[in-house]
């Protein structure tokens, strides 16, 4: 027994040396060190879960002290009221604000100090009181519950806004449905507009002519004088460089990437005067231009100049032509009209039936002018 005494004690007092520092430890560390404190009262208006005695205290988000006590206030359940004890000479003031956060992973609540003013402001407390800070509503609101706040809140305005809503769906669905039958006709205003403002990529353009008539039988002797061709008139739609096709009930093929060397009315009258000239019928021919006197002028206006894809694809060309002498009485007038079938529904063969066609119409023209001149 006498040798073991000596253990038993050594044992004690290792234990005891170890606790004190332990504890010297942790009271290091809860009152940030043995400097002189400044107590402070902190209300909070909600819940403070899992604030605790020892709790840090923040100052701009340095730690200044610890939380000393923790009460419910008796007159009032929703509030609690939180002693803190801070550094001396920690600037806090009045108006600093008092609120509550959670740290790290665990979520560990710390009180936090923000702001205040640069001097010193009075203190509304009762005498022997320590100081009162008053903190945010909000403080002490965790995330899950500010969360459920808001749903909350979300579900009342859906609630309250349930008929609008339904209402919207049901136009956002009608909307919908239109625009899947349409699918198609925006698909082509869309590719239409791309094309006007040059946004999409075109296809290379190709280019027909109209040929001038040429088989005609030979004059013994030219007409003397000079016939004024004039730019012949159409409608506004033909005054243009695209093969033009007639509507039909069901879809109607267009040439896009088709067209004439100039619009129909000025390539039909270049084309005319040339199919004079190369008949050799009249002495000279030439457009209407200003100080040109002649002694006839050939007026023609364009009536067709399209293909007609009912019943069965055709090149239609017609147009009416009047002479005028040079006191501007009419000599005569014609119509002359001709078709021409298509072999196939393309560009090619379109422009083809039509310059077969405008061939017709344009010979028996100068064959018939030059006659009556």
């Amino acid at each position: 027994m006498e040798i073991r005494a000596p253990y038993a004690l050594i044992g004690l007092l290792v234990l005891t040396v170890i606790a004190a520092v332990f504890g010297f430890v942790y009271w290091m560390h809860n009152t940030a060190g043995l400097g002189e404190r400044t107590v402070y009262r902190v209300r909070y208006e909600n819940t403070v879960s899992g604030l605790l005695k020892g709790a840090a205290v923040l100052f701009n988000g340095i730690r200044v002290g610890e939380v000393t006590d923790l009460q419910l206030d008796p007159q009032n359940p929703r509030q609690v009221m939180a002693t803190i004890a801070v550094v001396a000479g920690t600037p806090v003031r009045a108006d600093t604000q008092a609120g509550l956060e959670f740290q790290g992973l665990t979520g560990v609540p710390v009180v936090t100090l923000q702001g205040g003013s640069a001097a010193p402001s009075a203190w509304a407390s009762p005498a022997g009181q320590p100081p009162l800070l008053v903190a945010d509503p909000l403080a002490g609101q965790s995330m899950t519950q500010a969360a459920r706040d808001t749903l909350r809140r979300v579900d009342t305005i859906l609630t309250d806004n349930a008929e609008p809503l339904r209402g919207t769906i049901a136009n956002l669905q009608a909307f919908s449905a239109v625009l899947s039958r349409n699918s198609d006709r925006l698909d082509r205003i869309m590719a239409g507009l791309e094309r006007m403002t040059g946004g999409a990529a075109t296809a290379p353009q190709i280019v027909y002519d109209l040929t001038a008539p040429r088989a005609l039988v030979a004059p013994e002797k030219a007409t003397r004088g000079q016939l004024v061709v004039a730019e012949p008139t159409s409608l506004i739609a033909f005054e243009t460089r695209k093969i033009i096709v007639r509507p039909s009930g069901s879809e109607t093929p267009s040439f896009a990437n088709a067209q004439w060397t100039d619009s129909v009315p000025k390539l039909a009258q270049a084309r005319i005067i040339q199919g004079f000239e190369n008949s050799g019928l009249l002495r000279t021919t030439t457009k209407s231009t200003d100080g040109v006197v002649a002694d006839h002028q050939l007026l023609i206006d364009i009536r067709k100049f399209q293909i007609a894809a009912l019943p069965e694809p055709v090149a239609e060309v017609e147009f009416a032509a009047k002479i005028l002498r040079d006191n501007g009485k009419i000599v005569e007038g014609r119509i002359f009209h001709a078709t021409v079938p298509l072999k196939t529904m393309d560009a090619a063969a379109a422009a083809a039936a039509l310059d077969e066609a405008f061939g017709k119409t344009s010979a028996e023209l100068v064959l018939w002018t030059s006659g009556l001149i």
